[in-house]
């Protein structure tokens, strides 16, 4: 946890602004990583905006008889001339408009010195004020300033509510800070002169609120994670087989054309990959930035939203997922922790760090299974990506796995004879499934980065380059490999294996056979026996060319020694490292056993590079039409997976950019880079209903159920690579002039 996280909570609608009814703060937390954390009314929140700021909003309420402290005016002491110079001029750019140039004359926002200030303050020590203002202002965009103004502006507060900072001057040091409190007030006051405040002199009307939706609130078991009630979407995929498919049909093929909107919130602008999850009439969802947000799902009423403070040289990134377990909700955070949120109330329960090493990310999220929570890490740092497991209940870490074997262990003689800082790769940037019939968590691996060592084998040597390109099964509580499956060995092309993992059942010789399908960007998709890892088949898109043969009962891949980049010349290769299956995930309908995805139909020349490339066989990648292309690069496609073959493929010219839903309404629903939110007939791929967006769509969409309404909800935010859309192949499209973000949600009317 660090020091500037909050949230913002419920407040009791009768208690007007609700901070002088509230504490503030909370005790930090005893583990690691520990920090303050604030409660702030959601009917605060909502007049903070409106006002501009709530540093003296409760002072401003307290009553009349408030007048500032004339002696604290009078003898103001000296503190650090050159950053109270730099505090007037933060102040006035970003501050006065609200709270006046004077600091207790603005028409919107309450005085920052006087009694009035004082009295809300109430003696506080500065290290809690540092934290309020760095956390909530400006409003509008919170933790924004650079580090010296809000530093700056909070000396100048300081000294004019007259306190003593020294001539040193003032830092973010929480425990200097927690040295100097702030004055009392007099205890005789004769007039109030704050504004923009609250009134006393008057009684507020109450103002009705909807019931509580954590009233009836009770703990997420394995059970309802592995098979959901029906109106419910608890897990990443909807549970932990990763089928994306929900069993409502309140909405179908027939009424599908009449869909609307019946709400839409704003999320912080950026990238938003995230799949919301829903329970019981809640969707949280993870925004662009680190904040957590729980929503009325009927009506889009904010619960609470927590706000992760990041530091300054940490740049944010989306997240696929968060994961719900017993009463928390678990998220993983851009500055490598993860973090357990008390579902109902937002407040941080632990928070641990994940790695100290440089160079990872975490775009993928959590996985929740037998009382562990685990996540995958990404990153081209020497060493290779990593998997850990925490204890759900107290954060404590249980296990790190290495995807990259290192010399001596287990798969570490398949480097080409590299030393253990020579190899890279093996990112987890998907979160996992689970079966709960076989006890294993079922993770997949992305390639190696710098292929150039292990493009040819030394002699003696093997270049395989385990465990890039795998499906990993590890037993969740100990983090140990029960099985593993290479897909692709000596990844040279980008085509990673790094996606969801479907758990399903398929006839397989007669018998009904628990299995894990997956796919890499080539668009095989590989069946496997869940429980052993044996290799059952492969159903094959259509869109590769490199692979030339599979054999049928290893499932190793023959590529065609051809196509292998080489810096001596221009290969051409089907699908492009950017396109062909990729980070959207897949939907699958057990009871037809079809399986649904999404694809960017389009190939790449291998150039040779100047320097070593973007692979480091010293060839860089372009963007290329497939064989015999009529310019429509989006791919939807249904394959078969017990008959082996591909049912349906539908093309348009927009690339998807969103995975696919499938629903028991016989429908799929999906996105795509021009901003269109579409809705497909599964038996055919026709399509049925659209809409068009204000963001693109990156997440997949949901649906999930409250009081016998279906709805569908989906969120937008680009700035993955996929919402890039494909250059100078489609010129015509473009990206909105605004990357805004937001989670909408559609309904049939009533």
């Amino acid at each position: 946890m660090t020091k500037s996280d909050f949230i913002i909570a419920p407040a009791d609608p009768h208690e007007g602004l609700g901070l002088a009814a509230s504490p503030a703060y909370a005790e930090p937390d005893k583990g690691e990583g520990t920090g303050m954390k604030q409660a702030i009314g959601s009917a605060s929140w909502r007049k903070v905006a409106t006002y501009g700021s709530a540093l003296g909003i409760a002072a401003a309420s307290l009553g009349a008889g408030l007048v500032p402290l004339a002696s604290a005016q009078d003898a103001a002491p000296a503190g650090n001339a050159a950053q109270l110079a730099a505090g007037k001029a933060a102040y006035q750019r970003d501050c006065a408009v609200c709270h006046g140039a004077d600091l207790q004359d603005g028409q919107f926002a309450p005085a920052l010195k006087g009694a009035a200030f004082l009295a809300k303050w109430d003696g506080a020590g500065v290290d809690k004020l540092d934290h309020y203002i760095r956390t909530s202002m400006p409003p509008a965009n919170a933790g924004a300033l650079p580090e010296a103004d809000y530093a700056a502006i909070l000396a100048l507060v300081l000294q004019a509510n007259g306190v003593d900072t020294g001539s040193e001057p003032l830092t973010a040091d929480a425990a200097r800070l927690a040295r100097l409190t702030l004055p009392k007030p007099p205890a005789e006051v004769v007039a109030d002169l704050g504004v923009g405040g609250v009134t006393t002199r008057h009684p507020i009307p109450p103002w009705p609120m909807p019931s509580a939706r954590f009233t009836d609130f009770t703990p997420v078991t394995e059970q309802m994670l592995d098979d959901p009630s029906p109106e419910n979407w608890p897990a990443w995929r909807r549970s932990h087989k990763g089928q994306g498919f929900s069993p409502l049909a309140q909405i179908t093929t027939a009424n599908v054309k009449d869909l609307r909107v019946v709400w839409s919130q704003p999320l912080p602008a950026g990238d938003t990959m995230n799949e919301p999850l829903v329970r019981d009439g809640v969707l949280y969802v993870f925004g662009h930035g680190d904040a957590v947000m729980a929503f009325d799902a009927t009506s889009g009423r904010l619960l609470w939203r927590y706000q992760r403070s990041l530091p300054k040289d940490v740049v944010a990134s989306s997240k696929k997922t968060i994961a719900l377990y017993g009463d928390k909700l678990y998220a993983a955070t851009s500055d490598l922790h993860l973090i357990a949120l008390d579902a109902r109330t937002g407040r941080p329960v632990w928070d641990r760090k994940i790695t100290d090493k440089p160079g990872f990310r975490n775009p993928g999220g959590p996985l929740a299974a037998k009382g562990v929570i685990m996540q995958g890490l990404t990153t081209q740092a020497p060493g290779g990506g990593l998997i850990a497991g925490f204890d759900a209940e107290t954060g404590e870490r249980l296990w790190t796995f290495n995807t990259v074997a290192a010399p001596g262990t287990p798969g570490g003689d398949t480097w080409n004879d590299l030393a253990a800082d020579e190899r890279s790769g093996g990112s987890v940037w998907t979160s996992g499934s689970y079966d709960t019939q076989t006890g294993l968590a079922l993770w997949g691996t992305a390639q190696t980065y710098d292929t150039g060592p292990l493009r040819d084998r030394k002699p003696g040597m093997n270049n395989d380059g385990l465990y890039t390109d795998s499906t990993l099964a590890i037993e969740p509580r100990t983090g140990k490999l029960v099985w593993y499956f290479q897909h692709m060995k000596n990844d040279q092309f980008d085509l990673d294996w790094v996606f969801d993992r479907v758990i399903a059942t398929l006839e397989v010789k007669g018998k009904t056979q628990r299995v894990v399908i997956t796919a890499g960007k080539e668009g095989l998709f590989d069946t496997l026996d869940a429980k052993t890892g044996k290799y059952v088949k492969t159903v094959d898109m259509g869109i590769q060319n490199f692979i030339t043969k599979i054999d049928p009962v290893t499932g190793e891949k023959t590529v065609n020694p051809a196509l292998v980049p080489d810096r001596g010349k221009v290969t051409y290769v089907c699908p492009h490292g950017g396109g062909g299956r990729n980070w959207s995930p897949t939907a699958f309908n057990q009871s037809t056993g079809l399986l649904f995805v999404t694809a960017r139909d389009v190939c790449m020349d291998m150039v040779p590079a100047e320097g070593k490339g973007f692979l480091t066989t010293g060839v860089n990648i372009d963007y290329a039409p497939p064989p015999k292309s009529d310019g429509r690069y989006g791919l939807l496609q249904a394959l078969d997976m017990q008959g082996g073959k591909v049912r349906w493929s539908q093309h348009q010219r927009a690339p998807y950019t969103m995975g696919v839903l499938a629903t028991a309404g016989g429908l799929l629903f999906t996105g795509s880079v021009d901003r269109r939110f579409t809705a497909h007939d599964q038996a055919t791929g026709k399509l049925l209903w659209e809409q068009v967006i204000t963001g693109i769509p990156n997440a997949s969409a949901i649906s999930y159920a409250v009081n016998g309404k279906q709805y569908i909800a989906m969120v937008t935010g680009h700035g993955n690579p996929l919402s890039f859309g494909l250059g100078k192949l489609t010129p015509e499209i473009e990206l909105p002039p605004v990357n805004t973000a937001a989670v909408t949600v559609f309904a049939l009317p009533d």
